[in-house]
């Protein structure tokens, strides 16, 4: 339950990121600024964490040891992720966006077969492949159900040209997220922390956010200071305060495939939260009829994934242990 609690509140600072993001869009701002400076604000938070704590070597040492691995990986799940989120934000509202993002809740399920966990036999440490959780993907299912519904409302005003743009990078930024994030706990193995990991994954992606800084100035000048002063909340809240809490939550359910897809699914919530900010700071209509039926479907089931997860009374369950 610990693990889904940080799961709701980091969801709830990465709502931050789609309500600027769209903010950021209607005042002129380029999606190309939103998401490479992000990730720059990030950076010197982190470095001075892991600096503070004296384990920066760490980093260095990991990283040099599977550079291939973290510079792909670290593209995926950062890169892939994050720049075609802020290229959706232009052709649709923030909570759309959130909306379109819960397929990653899916895309993590079905991401499960194709990663291995570790388990204790008499012969030793062994390596099985994790098995499809069937409960875990019916019950997100439900989610993306009332995802759906939130939708559907709004698909008739919508061009198909629209509706693709703003879809379809959501798409590729709801797999990329999830895979990313798992692979490279794979590649470290537990060999560093949470702090150390965002830290690595950061450097490793930044010639892809210079590259887009470069694109973006060539293309359309400097930022406003406005757009500046976002972006760094955005990378404060979403950046480092709401990844540091999803990564760690996913780092003590990464053995346990149907916690971890619980965990995921948390992230359903910031359609709620980013309906409820877009409405207070940006003015929008408040939702009604099929969208609230969407949003209880939501409710709906978080509560199945946090009641089907919870450790049975007796068994400790505990999370920092390996899965058997």
């Amino acid at each position: 339950m610990r693990e889904i609690f940080l799961g709701v509140v980091a969801s709830m600072f990465f709502a931050v990121t789609f309500i600027l993001n769209r903010s950021m869009e209607l005042s002129g701002g380029s999606w190309m600024w939103s998401s490479s400076l992000r990730f720059l604000f990030m950076l010197p938070f982190f470095f001075l964490i892991v600096l503070c704590r004296k384990n920066f070597q760490e980093v260095v040492q990991n990283i040099k040891e599977q550079p291939f691995q973290w510079g792909i990986w670290s593209f995926v799940g950062f890169g892939l992720f994050y720049a075609p989120l802020t290229f959706a934000a232009s052709y649709g509202p923030g909570w759309l966006i959130a909306g379109s993002w819960q397929l990653t809740i899916v895309a993590g399920t079905l991401l499960g077969p194709f990663f291995y966990k570790t388990i204790q036999t008499s012969q030793g440490e062994i390596k099985v492949r994790n098995q499809l959780e069937v409960r875990s993907l019916l019950i997100s299912l439900i989610i993306i159900t009332g995802v759906g519904f939130i939708h559907f409302p709004n698909v008739s005003s919508m061009s198909i040209s629209t509706l693709i743009l703003g879809l379809v990078p959501v798409m590729i930024a709801a797999i990329a997220y999830p895979l990313g994030n798992r692979k490279m706990m794979e590649v470290c193995n537990g060999k560093i922390d949470t702090f150390q990991r965002i830290l690595g994954m950061t450097l490793m992606s930044l010639p892809f956010w210079l590259f887009l800084c470069l694109f973006a100035y060539i293309h359309v000048g400097l930022p406003s200071s406005q757009q500046v002063l976002q972006c760094f909340i955005v990378g404060v809240s979403s950046g480092v305060i709401a990844t540091t809490l999803f990564f760690l939550a996913t780092d003590r359910t990464k053995n346990y495939q149907g916690k971890l897809a619980a965990v995921e699914a948390t992230q359903s919530l910031q359609v709620v939260f980013v309906i409820i900010g877009e409405t207070v700071l940006l003015s929008a209509p408040l939702p009604t009829g099929l969208t609230m039926l969407g949003l209880v479907l939501i409710m709906l089931g978080m509560i199945l994934h946090s009641y089907f997860t919870k450790p049975k009374k007796g068994k400790g369950a505990n999370l920092t242990q390996s899965a058997s």
